[in-house]
Parts: C-alpha cells; structure tokens; sequence
C-alpha cells in the first residue's frame, strides 16, 4: 500500500510542449523497472505544465526513484526542455482510494 508519494511539475520552453510529452510517455519504461515504485502517472496540466505523481510504500523506494534513472533523465533534460529546474514535492498520502477498498493512514 502507498503511505508516501511525489509531486514534481515541470513547464515547457515555448515550442517544446511536445518534446516535453513524448519524453514523459518514454519514460514510462523506466518506471516499469522500478520495483519500489508502486504507481506512476504523467500528466498534462494544461498548456505548458506537465507533472508527474509517483506512489510508494516506504521511503526506501522512493529515495531510490529520486536518485534513479528518471530523476537523473529529467534534471538532464532541464536546460533544453524546460523554463526551469523540475520542482519536486515529497508528499505523505494521508488517505487514497485504490482497487480492493479504501485506506486511510494515521487515522
């Protein structure tokens, strides 16, 4: 079960809305390979905001998703691909609905 999440945002330059998408979706493979990652979304936000939420069940996986292969990928991409450095969030899930019922922690 999730207990801990991230929130990273990130803006396209202008004119690479895009390039910004496609290099989300590819990384969906390297989130596929991340055993301590339980789920992984990227997102349009609108115009030129994308993010992306990614869930896990400890902080050991998602220490290792922040210094694994999509984190290094994404702050490598920064300069050509977005206004500015990707703003990341380490978040605690406090309740979430997911297959097989509801779970509500700290309650």
């Amino acid at each position: 079960m999730s207990k801990l999440a991230i929130w990273a945002e990130v803006e396209a330059k202008p004119g690479k809305e895009q390039a910004v998408a496609d290099f989300l979706k590819s990384a969906q493979q390297l989130a596929e390979k991340e055993q301590g990652t339980i789920t992984w979304y990227a997102v349009k936000l609108g115009g030129a905001k994308f993010g992306i939420f990614d869930t896990f069940a400890d902080e050991k996986g998602r220490e290792a998703h922040l210094t694994g292969e999509i984190a290094k990928a994404l702050f490598g991409k920064a300069q050509e691909l977005f206004v500015k450095e990707p703003q990341v969030h380490k978040l605690e899930i406090l309740a979430a609905k997911v297959p097989g019922g509801a779970k509500a922690y700290g309650a």
